[in-house]
C-alpha cells in the first residue's frame, strides 16, 4: 500500500504503476516488441487516494532470464543470444522506447528452433523519446554486463546503427563500469576490497 503523499499522487496527479503497465505494454505491442499480452487493471481507492493497484497480463513459459547469461559464461548459444538480444534492444530504441527498468531479471527469453523470443516485463518505467547514441549505450548499463558481453553486444549492435566497433563498445563499456561501480561503492568501501570489473 503506497504512503499518504503516493496514495494522493497516483490518485489526482500521476498514472498508477499499474496502468502505466498496462499502457505501455499495449504500446510495446503496437512496436511489434515482445512483452506478456496485457489484460486488465486494477486500482482500489478513496476518497483520500490509491488503497492497491494491480496490473494483469498473460502468463509466459519462458526458459530462462537474461540473468543465466551473466552468471553461466558457458550458457549454451551464449553468443547467439547475446547478437539477437542486441537486435532486440535496437529495435526498442528505433522504436524511441527507454526501458528505464532494462536489467537482468526484466527480460524472459524463449526459444523458437534456432531464434530466441525476448519479453519485458516490470513495465512501468519507460519514457519515449528520439534515442541518441548516448543514450542508446546508457540504456545497457543497468544489465551489469561482462567485459566479454560488451564486445558482443557492440558488435552486434554497431552493425545494426552503422557505428564504428570501437565507439560502440567504448560508450557502452564506459556507462556499464560507472553503474556498476556506483552500485557497489558503499559496499566495497564498507568491506575494504576493491572492485573488479568482469572479464
Amino acid at each position: 500500500m503506497p504512503n499518504t503523499f503516493n496514495s494522493f499522487v497516483y490518485k489526482y496527479i500521476r498514472p498508477t504503476k499499474a496502468k502505466r503497465s498496462f499502457e505501455y505494454a499495449n504500446r510495446l505491442i503496437d512496436c511489434g516488441v515482445s512483452t506478456p499480452f496485457p489484460i486488465a487493471y486494477i486500482e482500489n481507492t478513496s476518497i483520500f487516494g490509491l488503497k492497491s493497484s494491480y496490473y494483469i497480463s498473460k502468463h509466459i513459459d519462458y526458459d530462462f532470464e537474461f540473468r543465466a547469461l551473466i552468471h553461466n559464461p558457458q550458457f549454451p548459444e551464449r553468443v547467439k543470444i547475446l547478437q539477437q538480444f542486441a537486435a532486440f534492444t535496437f529495435k526498442l530504441h528505433e522504436n524511441n522506447i527507454d526501458f528505464l527498468d532494462h536489467s537482468p531479471g526484466n527480460t524472459l527469453i524463449t526459444k523458437n528452433a534456432n531464434h530466441y523470443n525476448f519479453y519485458l516485463i516490470d513495465l512501468n518505467r519507460m519514457r519515449f523519446k528520439p534515442m541518441s547514441f548516448d543514450n542508446r549505450m546508457h540504456n545497457f548499463r543497468r544489465l551489469w554486463l561482462s567485459k566479454t558481453m560488451i564486445k558482443i553486444l557492440a558488435e552486434a549492435y554497431s552493425k545494426l546503427y552503422n557505428k564504428s566497433y570501437q565507439d560502440t563498445y567504448d560508450l557502452m563499456l564506459k556507462h556499464s563500469r560507472a553503474f556498476q561501480l556506483k552500485i557497489n561503492s558503499k559496499k566495497l568501501r564498507r568491506s575494504g576490497r576493491k572492485m573488479q570489473f568482469k572479464k
